[in-house]
Protein backbone atom coordinates (compact mmCIF):
# COMPACT_ATOMS: atom_id res chain seq x y z
CA UNK A 1 0.00 0.00 0.00
CA UNK A 2 1.32 3.59 -0.89
CA UNK A 3 0.34 6.44 1.72
CA UNK A 4 -0.87 9.26 -0.36
CA UNK A 5 1.28 12.43 -0.54
CA UNK A 6 -0.27 15.60 -1.60
CA UNK A 7 -2.24 16.90 -3.38
CA UNK A 8 -4.77 16.40 -1.18
CA UNK A 9 -3.37 18.44 1.35
CA UNK A 10 -6.17 17.43 4.33
CA UNK A 11 -7.95 14.70 4.09
CA UNK A 12 -11.31 14.06 6.02
CA UNK A 13 -12.52 10.21 7.12
CA UNK A 14 -15.83 9.78 8.24
CA UNK A 15 -17.44 6.63 9.63
CA UNK A 16 -21.07 6.52 8.99
CA UNK A 17 -23.49 7.15 11.56
CA UNK A 18 -24.86 4.49 13.93
CA UNK A 19 -27.19 2.18 11.41
CA UNK A 20 -30.44 0.05 12.33
CA UNK A 21 -30.34 -3.46 12.62
CA UNK A 22 -31.12 -5.77 9.20
CA UNK A 23 -34.64 -6.76 9.39
CA UNK A 24 -35.47 -10.03 8.19
CA UNK A 25 -34.25 -10.34 4.75
CA UNK A 26 -32.34 -7.54 4.35
CA UNK A 27 -29.40 -7.02 2.85
CA UNK A 28 -26.48 -5.39 5.32
CA UNK A 29 -25.94 -3.00 2.43
CA UNK A 30 -29.58 -1.60 2.61
CA UNK A 31 -29.68 -1.06 6.47
CA UNK A 32 -30.93 2.60 7.19
CA UNK A 33 -29.14 5.09 9.89
CA UNK A 34 -31.19 4.29 12.98
CA UNK A 35 -32.95 6.89 15.18
CA UNK A 36 -29.79 7.98 17.06
CA UNK A 37 -27.63 7.58 14.03
CA UNK A 38 -29.60 10.15 12.11
CA UNK A 39 -29.50 12.86 14.89
CA UNK A 40 -25.58 12.50 15.04
CA UNK A 41 -24.83 12.78 11.50
CA UNK A 42 -26.64 16.17 11.73
CA UNK A 43 -24.68 16.76 14.89
CA UNK A 44 -21.52 15.64 13.29
CA UNK A 45 -22.05 17.52 10.25
CA UNK A 46 -23.29 20.77 11.78
CA UNK A 47 -20.39 20.54 14.22
CA UNK A 48 -17.61 19.87 10.79
CA UNK A 49 -19.69 22.93 9.35
CA UNK A 50 -19.04 24.67 12.64
CA UNK A 51 -15.45 24.36 12.63
CA UNK A 52 -15.10 25.68 8.74
CA UNK A 53 -14.04 21.94 7.75
CA UNK A 54 -15.61 21.94 4.28
CA UNK A 55 -14.40 19.20 1.73
CA UNK A 56 -14.33 20.05 -2.05
CA UNK A 57 -15.34 16.75 -2.73
CA UNK A 58 -17.52 13.97 -0.91
CA UNK A 59 -16.86 10.61 -1.17
CA UNK A 60 -19.54 7.50 0.04
CA UNK A 61 -20.09 4.06 -0.15
CA UNK A 62 -23.09 3.67 -1.73
CA UNK A 63 -24.38 1.75 1.36
CA UNK A 64 -27.46 3.71 2.83
CA UNK A 65 -26.36 4.14 6.13
CA UNK A 66 -23.40 6.21 3.99
CA UNK A 67 -25.25 7.56 2.01
CA UNK A 68 -27.76 8.68 4.93
CA UNK A 69 -24.78 10.13 6.41
CA UNK A 70 -23.36 11.89 3.32
CA UNK A 71 -26.69 13.35 2.84
CA UNK A 72 -26.53 15.34 6.64
CA UNK A 73 -22.84 16.52 5.37
CA UNK A 74 -24.09 17.82 2.17
CA UNK A 75 -27.13 19.96 3.98
CA UNK A 76 -24.63 21.32 6.66
CA UNK A 77 -22.52 22.24 3.90
CA UNK A 78 -24.17 23.73 1.22
CA UNK A 79 -25.62 22.45 -2.37
CA UNK A 80 -22.00 23.98 -3.64
CA UNK A 81 -20.33 20.29 -1.89
CA UNK A 82 -19.73 17.90 -4.65
CA UNK A 83 -20.82 14.50 -3.49
CA UNK A 84 -20.16 11.40 -5.70
CA UNK A 85 -21.17 7.68 -4.79
CA UNK A 86 -18.86 4.93 -4.66
CA UNK A 87 -19.85 0.95 -4.68
CA UNK A 88 -16.05 0.07 -4.22
CA UNK A 89 -16.00 1.76 -0.49
CA UNK A 90 -18.69 -1.14 0.58
CA UNK A 91 -16.53 -4.14 2.11
CA UNK A 92 -13.45 -2.63 0.70
CA UNK A 93 -9.68 -2.87 1.52
CA UNK A 94 -7.82 0.12 2.82
CA UNK A 95 -5.93 0.04 -0.38
CA UNK A 96 -8.95 1.09 -2.23
CA UNK A 97 -9.30 3.99 0.27
CA UNK A 98 -6.20 5.49 -0.25
CA UNK A 99 -6.46 4.80 -3.85
CA UNK A 100 -10.13 6.91 -3.92
CA UNK A 101 -7.99 9.91 -1.84
CA UNK A 102 -4.66 9.75 -3.94
CA UNK A 103 -6.41 10.11 -7.52
CA UNK A 104 -8.41 13.05 -6.12
CA UNK A 105 -6.28 16.61 -7.72
CA UNK A 106 -5.52 19.03 -5.51
CA UNK A 107 -8.82 18.32 -4.07
CA UNK A 108 -10.00 18.59 0.16
CA UNK A 109 -11.61 15.60 -0.37
CA UNK A 110 -13.94 13.17 2.68
CA UNK A 111 -14.44 9.63 2.84
CA UNK A 112 -17.76 8.66 4.44
CA UNK A 113 -17.30 4.57 4.65
CA UNK A 114 -16.95 1.77 6.77
CA UNK A 115 -15.57 0.39 9.60
CA UNK A 116 -12.95 -1.60 10.31
CA UNK A 117 -11.45 0.13 7.15
CA UNK A 118 -11.57 3.52 7.78
CA UNK A 119 -10.21 3.22 10.89
CA UNK A 120 -7.07 0.88 8.71
CA UNK A 121 -7.22 3.84 6.55
CA UNK A 122 -6.45 6.58 9.19
CA UNK A 123 -4.01 4.47 10.83
CA UNK A 124 -2.16 3.71 7.21
CA UNK A 125 -2.29 7.67 6.84
CA UNK A 126 -0.91 8.85 10.65
CA UNK A 127 0.73 5.22 11.77
CA UNK A 128 -0.14 2.60 14.65
CA UNK A 129 1.01 4.38 17.48
CA UNK A 130 -0.47 7.66 17.22
CA UNK A 131 -3.86 5.78 15.95
CA UNK A 132 -3.92 3.77 19.26
CA UNK A 133 -2.96 7.37 21.24
CA UNK A 134 -5.55 9.59 19.65
CA UNK A 135 -8.22 6.64 19.50
CA UNK A 136 -7.79 4.27 22.29
CA UNK A 137 -11.27 2.75 21.97
CA UNK A 138 -11.12 2.58 18.26
CA UNK A 139 -13.22 4.59 15.30
CA UNK A 140 -16.91 5.64 16.69
CA UNK A 141 -19.94 6.15 14.45
CA UNK A 142 -20.28 9.47 13.23
CA UNK A 143 -16.53 10.05 14.01
CA UNK A 144 -14.71 12.74 11.79
CA UNK A 145 -10.56 12.23 11.68
CA UNK A 146 -9.52 15.90 9.83
CA UNK A 147 -5.91 14.55 8.74
CA UNK A 148 -3.22 17.03 7.00
CA UNK A 149 0.05 16.73 5.57
CA UNK A 150 2.55 17.75 7.43
CA UNK A 151 5.44 19.16 5.84
CA UNK A 152 8.04 19.52 7.87
CA UNK A 153 7.49 16.01 8.88
CA UNK A 154 6.87 14.47 5.07
CA UNK A 155 3.89 12.42 6.67
CA UNK A 156 0.19 13.00 7.72
CA UNK A 157 -0.88 14.42 11.11
CA UNK A 158 -4.50 13.76 12.95
CA UNK A 159 -5.50 17.45 13.79
CA UNK A 160 -8.81 16.90 15.17
CA UNK A 161 -11.06 14.25 15.65
CA UNK A 162 -14.98 15.37 15.93
CA UNK A 163 -17.05 12.76 18.09
CA UNK A 164 -20.88 13.60 18.72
Amino acid sequence: MTVPLPPPNRIYLLRHAEAAWAEPGQRDFDRPLNEKGYGDAEVIADKAADKGYRPDLLISSTALRCRDTADAVHRAMGVALDVSYIDALYNATVDTYVEIVDAQDNAAVMLVGHNPTIEQALEALIGHEAMVNALPAGFPTAGLAVVDFDVSASGWRLIDFLVV
